[in-house]
C-alpha cells in the first residue's frame, strides 16, 4: 500500500514541476514580449529624435531588441521541440550579448580582446555542435570498425 502512494507520488511529481516550469516560461514570455515592444518604441524615439551621431547607441538597441527577440524565440522552441531547450539557442544568445559589450562597452582594450575571444569561443562551439549528428549513437560506436 505504503509503496503504490510513493510510486504514484514519483509519477505525479514530475508532472506538476513540469507544469510549474511551463507556467513561469509562458509569463517570462509574455513580460518579455512586453519588454521588447517597449524597446521597439525607445527605438523608434530615438530615430525621431534626429540625434543620428551617436551610433553606438543605436547598435546598443538593436542588440538589446536581438537579445530580447532570441529569448522568446528560444521559449518558443522549448515548447515545439517538447520540453527542451536547444543549445544553440543559447550560443546564439552569447554572441549577441558579446557583440554587444564589443560595441557599447570598449574602453578597455584588454576587455575587447577577451569578449572576442569569447565569441571566437562559441562560434566554434556552434560550429562543433552543428558538426556532431543530432542523434546520439550509443557509446561503443568506434569500436564497430575494429
Amino acid at each position: 500500500m505504503i509503496k503504490k502512494k510513493y510510486t504514484l507520488a514519483l509519477q505525479v511529481f514530475p508532472k506538476v514541476l513540469q507544469m510549474f516550469l511551463n507556467i513561469t516560461l509562458v509569463i517570462l514570455a509574455i513580460i518579455l514580449s512586453v519588454v521588447l515592444t517597449k524597446e521597439l518604441f525607445v527605438f523608434g524615439q530615438l530615430l525621431l529624435a534626429g540625434d543620428h551621431t551617436d551610433y553606438k547607441t543605436y547598435l546598443a538597441n538593436i542588440l538589446i531588441f536581438f537579445l530580447y527577440f532570441e529569448f522568446i524565440a528560444m521559449i518558443v522552441k522549448y515548447f515545439k521541440e517538447d520540453y527542451h531547450f536547444p543549445l544553440r539557442y543559447f550560443i546564439y544568445i552569447g554572441i549577441t550579448a558579446m557583440l554587444r559589450l564589443v560595441i557599447v562597452d570598449h574602453g578597455h582594450p584588454i576587455h575587447t580582446l577577451i569578449y572576442s575571444f569569447v565569441i571566437l569561443i562559441l562560434i566554434i562551439g556552434y560550429f562543433i555542435i552543428n558538426m556532431t549528428p543530432r542523434d546520439r549513437p550509443d557509446s561503443k560506436w568506434y569500436f564497430k570498425g575494429r
